[in-house]
């Protein structure tokens, strides 16, 4: 069997680059026989067939002197949404996550709206998929403590942590996969991922907390009510690849 590293097979199957192949693997676009390929210089059978996820751009929800409402495609940073629109972010999303991000218009706006996140008025709605089977409302309030260093942030439960608050319902299930939804009241760092995880029912595609690989991280911000306004980002077409209904 002849082997070959990843990227150059794929900047051969596409007419590109080497480094256009690498770039495409690190961003987690590539994926072969339904699995996400993962090291660019990973050695791998050369007669292998690669697909490579088309990214959609990011879409204006709404629009007025104070704010931009965002629906952003996974893969995409939110750093990179803010710098397309030319406006400061007044949240963020996981690179891996889709839905809703904010951008501001002037200060007075954010510092208002600053207080509304702190003193927990903001309303956040996600839907996830996840694994295992899922049929009960739940209230998980395990305190999260957040770790930084130069790989990035890390989170994980512990009582050392700031309070954490999700409230997680079930919407449908399909095979041996939960569509779920998830209000949360506060915004710690990858807050839903890791409390799914720690019940036991990780979100599809969540390789940090769930360790489990898919083409993408199945998780939507959906809903977002901050003062009088509430945004809705429409649920992506990939979350209906599983069979599930009723979104």
């Amino acid at each position: 069997m002849s082997m070959e590293k990843a990227y150059k097979l794929l900047a051969i199957q596409e007419g590109i680059s080497n480094n256009e192949a690498k770039a495409l693997i690190d961003s987690g676009l590539v994926s072969a026989k339904g699995q996400k390929i993962t090291i660019a210089r990973g050695l791998i059978n050369s007669n292998t067939k690669f697909s490579i996820l088309k990214l959609e751009k990011p879409k204006i929800i709404f629009e007025d002197d104070d704010i931009i409402a965002i629906n952003k495609p996974e893969f995409i940073t939110s750093e990179s949404v803010a710098k397309s629109f030319n406006f400061p972010l007044l949240n963020r999303l996981d690179k891996e996550t889709s839905g809703i991000v904010l951008l501001y218009k002037n200060e007075e706006f954010r510092e208002k709206a600053i207080r509304e996140f702190k003193n927990l008025n903001v309303k956040k709605t996600y839907y996830a998929i996840v694994n295992g089977l899922f049929y009960e409302e739940m209230k998980i309030s395990s305190p999260i403590l957040t770790i930084k260093n130069k790989n990035g942030a890390y989170s994980k439960i512990s009582n050392d942590g700031k309070s954490a608050l999700s409230y997680v319902y079930p919407i449908s299930i399909s095979g041996k996969k939960s569509l779920i939804k998830v209000d949360i009241k506060t915004g710690r760092t990858h807050q839903i991922r890791v409390h799914l995880a720690s019940i036991n029912y990780p979100i599809v595609g969540d390789e940090k907390y769930g360790k489990n690989k898919n083409k993408r991280m199945f998780l939507h911000s959906y809903e977002l009510e901050i003062f009088d306004y509430k945004f809705k980002a429409e649920i992506p077409k990939s979350f209906y690849e599983f069979g599930f209904s009723g979104v």
